[in-house]
């Protein structure tokens, strides 16, 4: 093993940055990346606290994100497992960092910046679906945002549907938890039960 100890040795490796790399990064929300965020379903957020880091998926209709204003965003914490993992980082330490996904594209957008959480009524009712209100919002103030190259999208084929994967190859989360809580919770029932909980409990 050669282990890399040092930021020299480190840009040895990897030197010279093309100026794409730079000239895409900026501070603010510009109409081209507008249009990556309202198309977008999916979000990968990243935040960290005195426990370590951890990154939490974010799914909703595409355009869940909302643009505020040219240098803030918003999103809706819909219903969850309640553990509040990433939540709880952003009271303690709110920086934060977004990669948004779009199905079928392999252009990624990232996001890296400060959030804080809202609960204000008006607010909370101006993102409800289906009558349902998220019970808060997480609000981001960009300080960086650019759009990511597609080569980890292309060697990884994320979207060739050739390469989908059956369920029935993997454990399912009953089969998980049954594992690991000697069988307290989970099995057959858990997975059998799910779907429909899931359902009713989206919003």
């Amino acid at each position: 093993m050669s282990r890399i100890t040092s930021i020299e040795q480190l840009e040895a490796i990897y030197s010279g940055v093309a100026e794409a790399s730079t000239a895409k990064v900026t501070d603010r929300i510009t109409p081209e990346y507008r249009r990556l965020i309202e198309g977008s379903p999916f979000v990968a957020l990243a935040t960290s606290g005195p426990e370590g880091l951890d990154c939490s998926p974010r799914g909703d209709l595409a355009g869940f994100v909302r643009i505020h204003d040219h240098s803030t965003l918003m999103i809706p914490d819909r219903r969850g497992n309640n553990r509040v993992d990433s939540l709880r980082n952003i009271v303690r330490h709110p920086r934060v960092a977004l990669l948004f996904l779009i199905p079928g594209v392999n252009t990624t957008f990232r996001v890296n910046g400060r959030a804080f959480l809202d609960t204000d009524r008006a607010l909370l009712d101006s993102f409800a679906v289906e009558e349902k209100t998220p019970r808060s919002v997480m609000v981001v103030e960009v300080e960086e945002a650019y759009f990511q190259c597609a080569r980890a999208l292309i060697r990884s084929e994320l979207w060739n549907p050739n390469n989908h994967r059956s369920p029935k190859e993997f454990p399912t989360p009953g089969q998980v938890l049954a594992a690991l809580s000697e069988d307290r919770v989970g099995g057959e029932a858990y997975d059998h039960e799910w779907p429909q909980r899931a359902a009713k409990t989206m919003w």
